[in-house]
Formats: C-alpha cells, structure tokens, sequence
C-alpha cells in the first residue's frame, strides 16, 4: 500500500471516518481490522461500540495506532425488564432467543451516535446492517454514508432484493436462488438451514423490534455506497450483480486476511499446543472448532466425536461446551471418548491462539462451520474444510465453497439436518486423504494465492480508500 501519512495534511488527502459495526464479533473484527488499516495510511477513524465490545478488541490493537483511532464508547441501554444478561454487549453474551432485544438496545443508540457526527463531523460512516434509521440522519448532516458489508457479495446477492420487491413469504421460497439473479447457481439454503433465516430474517415476533429484511433494505437504500469484505477474484459475478441491482458503486475492500504478528509471545498454553502439533506429522491432523456463536447440539456433539474416533485420523478440537454463563445445557463428549482417542487426539477446552495453530503445517483438514470469517481464515492457510452449518449466512458461503471445490459439506438430511458418525468420517477421510477429495486440496492452494496475497489484498483497500477520498 502506498502510505499517505506524510502528505495527508492539507491537501485534501486525509480522511476522517466513523465505524458502526453491529454488535457481533464477525462483524466488529473485520471492521476493526479495516479500521487498523485505513489509520495506517496517516487517517483518522471514530469507532463507534459499547464499553465492553471495545475492551474486548483492545488486545488487538498495535500500540503505534493507539492515537489513530478514536474509541467511542457508548453504554448500551437497558431494554425493557433487563432482557438481556448482564455484561451482554454482543451476540456471544446472549442466547439466541435474546438477541432481538439486543437489536432494540442498539437502535437505543441512535441518540448518542447522532450527537457524536453532530460534534465530529466525519467525512464517511460506515455502517453495518442493523442500523436503518443512519443514512438519513448522516444525510442531514452532509456525511456520506457507506455499507460496509461483513457478509460477502454472494449472501447479500441472496438475501436483499432491489427495493423492497420481496416475494418469498415462507421458508421454502429460500430454497432455491431469487429470480432476481440473472445467472445459474447453486447458491441457496437447505430446508433445515433456511428456517433460522427465515424466521430472524424476514419475520419478527418480538414487539418493539424490526426485522433484519427492513434493516438491511434501509441501509443499502439509503446509502451512497456499498463496500463488500471479498473481491472480484472469489465472486466477481456477485459483485457485478449487486451493484446491477441497487445502481449505486459496489467496492470490495479485499477479504481483510489475517496477518500473522512478527512477535508472538511464547506463553505456556501456545508452547503445549506446539508441542502437540509439532509431534504430528505434515498435514495430518483434524483441526476442529466451531467458534463463538455455533454450539452444536448434543446429539450433533456425539456425531461429531463418534465421526472422529471412526475416521481414526489425528485431531485438535478447540471444544466449547457452553455459549456463556446463561448457557444452562452445556454439551459434554461421550463417555470414555477422550481415554479411547488419547493416542492420537487432543481435546482443549479453554482459549487458543487461532491462527498460530491454523498456520501449523501438523493440520491438514478443518472441521468448522462456514461463517465467512472462518473461511477466509482457512484459505488464508490453504487448509481445505470438512464443513457443518448451524445458524445465519453459513448455508449459502457452503453452497459457493461447495461449487469452487474448496470445502465439503458434511452430508446432512436436508430436512432436519441430522447427520451420522459415519456421514463425518468418511466426509474427513475424503478431503484428508483420499483421490477423491484432492481436488480440495488442491484447489484451496490456488484460492490461497488470493486469499494470502497480502500485495493484492492490499490493494484493495488503496482503491477503497482512494474511492473515500474522491467522493467525500
């Protein structure tokens, strides 16, 4: 990237930009991460959060930065009765049945967030899905305002018809692709996969909130720009279509790949780990986690270490038996399964540090949900993925992996989504190992030569960056 932080002063070069991400950490992180790159060419970034969001993001902040960004720190109102559980700031504090009353605490916000562009005047806020009422209180304000979209161009392609022509009223019509899209693709929910989205996305049955549908379709309305976390070489075709769509400039911003830090603390946890992974052969061992809001259900937990003992492959399973302290039903492993693997499986049940272990040439295969971070994550490393979709956009991101040979699905009962030890042994054999599954392998290499192309993806965001600075 070319760094305009000696010549950004005066000259109409430097930016002033204002983030709103909403309360979810696959949607705060990567808005972070632009946020860290956008004050590493000599701009300056407002971010806007709760109190607790932005402690938690604190630890990732270089200390070099620590003057380029402004941390807003806004108190999250109480809603109603105290719905939600205390220090609950973001979905992985709260239960799933609860997280309408989150979206109604932040739209709480919109008072605070009007006073601070009131007071600071940003050039650009960009902003997440679930703040609908911002683009006309930006517009009053003479601030432009962009979407910046976590989800990729596939699932917003899916999701947000043009305008508000909505026609599908029920499950089922989630089942096959819109007819707003002009080309063939497979990209479409599951019936077990589509009742969640249906019933978050388009339907609402909580008094006082408003459904995801309207929230995203007053966002990209009322917007002046749309910027997508993905690029043109992963779904040129989405992109294109988007911005057909909606007739207003769609922009990747690059996949925002993780980048591994020069100086990484050696602490006792990640030198346990490394000697585990060291002690195992290249590209041998199942790295299994489901991240911070996927909790498979005990039956689908017993599938999945029942799957694994049958495959008789080599794992690291980053377990996570509970979604928070309000989780009453944790999820246990199967008894005697961990003394029966021990030879050859390591179960770890507390924090580790992802992408160290991600990058550890020991695994070969990942078993996860698809959730776009999570992917890009994957790619990053080149490791192919064993995949199991639980909640949100995961389905469709399945759908398109599927169709680019660079992940396997799990095979599920499309209706119920039930799926047997045998479904995952032989799903992870085939991408580990076996002839049939090196199409995988191989194909994940040459999406790394995208996904980890730090060049290229930097790229992306000086053409981001140098749009900002034209249209202000």
């Amino acid at each position: 990237m070319t760094d305009l932080t000696d010549n950004n002063n005066g000259d109409g070069t430097k930016l002033h930009v204002a983030m709103l991400p909403w309360l979810a950490f696959g949607h705060m992180v990567p808005y972070f991460e632009l946020s860290k790159l956008i004050a590493q060419k000599g701009h300056t970034v407002s971010f806007i959060s709760t109190p607790r969001n932005i402690d938690r993001l604190l630890p990732r902040l270089p200390k070099n930065l620590s003057s380029a960004i402004n941390f807003v720190r806004l108190p999250l109102p109480v809603v109603g009765d105290n719905k939600l559980p205390e220090d609950g700031e973001a979905t992985t504090d709260v239960p799933f049945e609860l997280i309408s009353y989150l979206k109604i605490a932040f739209d709480g916000l919109k008072s605070p967030v009007t006073e601070f562009l009131e007071s600071s005047k940003p050039d650009w806020v960009l902003q997440d899905f679930a703040a609908y009422w911002l683009p006309p209180i930006s517009r009053r304000l003479g601030i432009k305002t962009g979407f910046l979209s976590a989800f990729n161009g596939a699932t917003l392609g899916i999701l947000k018809p043009p305008g508000f022509e909505e026609y599908r009223t029920c499950p089922a019509d989630f089942m096959k692709p819109p007819k707003w899209v002009p080309f063939e693709t497979p990209v479409a929910f599951k019936l077990f996969e589509c009742r969640y989205i249906f019933h978050g996305f388009m339907a609402e049955t909580t008094e006082g909130n408003v459904p995801d549908i309207h929230r995203v379709g007053g966002v990209i309305d009322g917007c002046d720009a749309i910027f997508v976390r993905s690029c043109y070489e992963y779904e040129a075709e989405w992109l294109g279509m988007i911005q057909d769509l909606h007739r207003k400039p769609v922009i990747p911003v690059g996949v925002l790949p993780p980048k591994m830090e020069e100086k990484f603390e050696d602490t006792d946890t990640w030198l346990t780990v490394k000697k585990w992974l060291d002690s195992r052969k290249a590209k041998s061992v199942v790295y299994i986690a489901f991240g911070s809001e996927a909790k498979p259900s005990q039956t689908e937990l017993n599938a999945i270490a029942l799957g694994l003992e049958l495959s008789g492959l080599p794992f690291f399973w980053v377990l996570k038996t509970r979604r928070g302290p309000w989780d009453t039903e944790p999820v246990e492993l199967p008894e005697g399964f961990e003394e029966r693997t021990a030879d050859r499986g390591m179960v770890w049940r507390g924090w580790v540090e992802q992408l160290r272990t991600l990058s550890h040439e020991s695994i070969g295969v990942v078993l996860t949900h698809p959730g776009w971070g999570t992917v890009i994550e994957a790619i990053r490393f080149s490791k192919p993925m064993a995949m199991l979709v639980f909640v949100y956009d995961q389905g469709l991101n399945a759908r398109v992996i599927e169709q680019k040979k660079i992940g396997y699905m799990i095979p599920r009962d499309e209706t119920e989504g039930f799926f047997t030890k045998e479904s995952v042994a032989k799903s992870l054999k085939l991408v580990m190992e076996e002839e049939e599954g090196k199409v995988y392998r191989e194909n994940v290499k040459d999406m790394k030569g995208v996904f980890g192309d730090m060049d290229r993806q930097d790229r992306y965001v000086d053409s981001f960056l140098d749009y900002l600075v034209a249209h202000r």
